[in-house]
């Protein structure tokens, strides 16, 4: 007699690489089917993927900069006509570099996305959430939450956002059922240093950068726990985003100044 229970809903942001990726396997090797956004052409190939793993996918193609894309990915969850169980939201992008020479569409860009899109669409998830009475949303946020980041300026000031903005529903949420967990990794090896011209700074170019598959399921694991935040990845790169969470702020950017300097990578 085949089983009449559905499987579980995941939606995951950024899915087509990186930790979204990774985090989207985590969901399809536990049970859920998967509703998966991003905007570039691998995504194809990353829904392939997790089909092999035995979920069904649904991909949505997204500008999540723009907020009628934001729209279209919330129309894709409420229109499988299932329930929203969990949702990753992963999208994100970085701008390094001096803060007078970096291009400020790009970090407008970047604003709109790390900041804007995500506020956008967890209020529309957790709006269905509460109203059911059900649902985990996990947060990636990063470690250069935790402190200024020189070179880094608004990437940090994005991700501090995103920390807020998670703790902050956390207890609001406090008693409807819906749990929300930030995601905070160190360095990852992920497609982000490019993206972000960082490559050329000695955070960028470290070998010692985490693998985005622990970061994934450390963070899925937390999610499921229903934990506040997971500092994720290595015991070095968990110890260091405690750290700057304790070091007063003006320490903290002259500690992390020599690693993210443009060039610091030749030095």
């Amino acid at each position: 007699m085949p089983d009449a229970t559905p499987r579980p809903l995941a939606l995951v942001t950024g899915a087509s690489s990186g930790i979204g990726l990774e985090l989207a396997k985590q969901f399809a090797e536990h049970g859920f089917d998967l509703v998966v956004v991003a905007e570039d052409a691998e995504l194809d190939a990353a829904a392939q993927q997790l089909r092999q793993r035995g979920a069904a996918v649904s991909p949505v193609r997204a500008d999540l900069t723009r907020r009628e894309e934001v729209e279209k990915v919330v129309a894709a969850v409420r229109g499988s006509g299932r329930p929203l169980d969990a949702a990753a939201l992963n999208a994100g992008v970085g701008v390094g570099g001096r803060f007078v020479e970096t291009d400020l569409e790009a970090e407008i860009g970047m604003v709109e996305l790390n900041c804007v899109s995500t506020m956008h669409l967890a209020k529309r998830v957790a709006q269905d959430m509460v109203a059911r009475g059900e649902g985990r949303i996990l947060f990636t946020s990063s470690v250069a939450s935790q402190a200024p980041e020189p070179f880094q300026a608004v990437y940090s000031a994005t991700k501090a956002f995103v920390q807020f903005l998670a703790l902050g529903i956390r207890e609001e949420l406090d008693g409807t059922g819906v749990t929300v967990t930030a995601l905070l990794p160190g360095p990852t090896d992920t497609e982000f240093f490019d993206r972000g011209d960082l490559t050329d700074t000695k955070l960028g170019a470290s070998d010692s950068k985490d693998d985005p598959a622990l970061v994934a399921r450390q963070g899925f694991e937390g999610l499921m726990k229903g934990e506040t935040s997971v500092f994720a990845g290595s015991v070095s790169s968990k110890l260091m985003g405690r750290l700057s969470a304790l070091m007063p702020d003006s320490i903290a950017g002259k500690t992390h100044k020599p690693m993210t300097a443009p060039g610091s990578a030749e030095g």
